[in-house]
């Protein structure tokens, strides 16, 4: 579990336990107790998951109350809280949809093989208004085959998230994929949201046949990404995937043009140059690509001095649009910006980590030879796709990869690329 964010509030297992037990009126904010629970997940011990299963037991209409049950039930389904199961289960019979989608979900994190519990989930799906794309995808992870006909009534949903969530479910479950094509299909929709869940769903069903659809994918690459590292690692176990196999899309992943991708959304009409680097903000990243790819095509002289505007008016302090700055400077293959790029990729604020890898390969596309020690280094960072795109930078810039460069706790795929672009032969 990534744990960056982890503890955000800085409270001791006591300091928090104690909210707990401090009267909602007596809280100097009602979100105290909503803090509280949050932090205990910090804390797997006894008197944690004691605290959370209180919370449970207290029901109540009001909304922080409300809330913050929610937030106890996610705790104790990241803590693994056996102990819990029967107190969350209880949680299914709630009248708020969101209380019982935080149950099933915690459940699945849980895990159970008891088949009353696992109708109780399964009998969700037949009632009105609930979460069902969650109830689903907690039936897939417990493995619970005896689902697969009442949920194949949702494969043909209006939500696409919940029909792709169903799909995929379907198929892994029965091992039969020949419907897997309608998911694969929702990769290319007009909604992010949609092509987020599918990307999601395909990893539900191990169907590592999709990485290359999944790297076309016009979204953030960091679900591509984790898409496609999870489907090979599924592909390498089953030994139907080599190396050989993925690099391709690796790489254009890591590059991430826009002429690698299937954008799926188009300009009625040129757009003005100020409208085209606003879009650099949107949060669908299909837009941003498709702003990229205007700029590059329509506006290659006027972009950089818009950039660094943009840049000092907002950019620097958005992390979505620090992103796609950085990569497009490189793209135009703008020196000026070289002391931006050397920012970016020794930048070790969590939410800018993209930008480090985008600044690796926007170091290459300048050719500044003054790169090439800042790119080795990055080598020993253990972030993936900073080494990935580090080692595609040196060899852009005609540096030799060593082996040895790469800390011994390398991830395969590293170790994979480092030995594809100068394999070194063992004396």
């Amino acid at each position: 579990m990534d744990k960056r964010f982890s503890n955000m509030f800085g409270l001791t297992e006591d300091q928090a336990i104690a909210l707990l037990e401090t009267p909602l009126e007596q809280l100097a904010a009602p979100t105290e107790h909503y803090v509280a629970v949050s932090t205990l997940i910090n804390f797997p011990t006894e008197r944690s998951v004691n605290a959370l299963i209180e919370v449970l037991s207290k029901s109540s209409a009001e909304l922080y109350d409300r809330i913050t049950r929610r937030k106890a039930l996610e705790s104790l389904g990241r803590l693994q809280a056996t102990r819990a199961l029967a107190n969350v289960r209880h949680c299914l019979d709630d009248d708020d949809r969101y209380t019982v989608e935080n149950a099933a979900w915690a459940i699945g994190e849980i895990g159970t093989t008891e088949t009353q519990i696992l109708e109780d989930i399964t009998r969700l799906l037949e009632r009105p208004e609930q979460s069902y794309r969650t109830i689903i995808q907690t039936l897939e992870k417990l493995n619970y085959v005896p689902a697969v006909d009442r949920i194949r009534q949702f494969a043909d949903h209006e939500d696409k998230t919940i029909a792709s969530a169903a799909i995929a479910t379907i198929c892994r479950l029965t091992e039969n994929y020949d419907a897997i094509g309608k998911v694969l299909e929702f990769l290319e929709d007009a909604s992010v949201t949609v092509r987020r869940s599918a990307i999601q769903d395909l990893i539900t069903a191990k169907y590592y046949q999709a990485i290359g659809a999944i790297a076309r994918c016009p979204v953030s690459l960091v679900f591509r990404l984790r898409g496609i590292r999870l489907l090979a690692n599924d592909g390498f176990t089953a030994g139907d995937l080599a190396f050989a196999d993925i690099e391709s899309d690796l790489d254009a992943v890591i590059l991430d043009h826009p002429k690698t991708l299937e954008l799926v959304h188009e300009y009625d009409q040129k757009p003005t140059l100020d409208f085209a680097v606003r879009e650099l903000y949107h949060t669908d990243f299909g837009r941003c690509y498709l702003a990229i790819k205007t700029l590059e095509e329509f506006y290659p002289e006027e972009t950089p001095a818009a950039l660094f505007e943009t840049w000092k008016e907002e950019a620097h302090n958005d992390y979505g649009a620090h992103y796609h700055v950085i990569k497009l400077f490189g793209w135009l293959k703008h020196q000026p910006a070289y002391d931006l790029f050397v920012e970016a990729i020794n930048n070790r604020a969590p939410q800018f980590q993209k930008s480090r890898a985008a600044a690796a390969i926007a170091l290459s596309e300048i050719g500044d030879q003054r790169a090439i020690p800042l790119l080795k280094e990055s080598l020993q960072t253990g972030i993936f796709d900073l080494q990935y795109a580090s080692l595609l930078g040196l060899k852009k810039l005609g540096e030799t990869v060593q082996l040895d460069w790469l800390p011994e706790n390398a991830d395969p795929l590293i170790r994979a690329k480092a030995a594809a672009i100068a394999p070194i032969s063992t004396p």
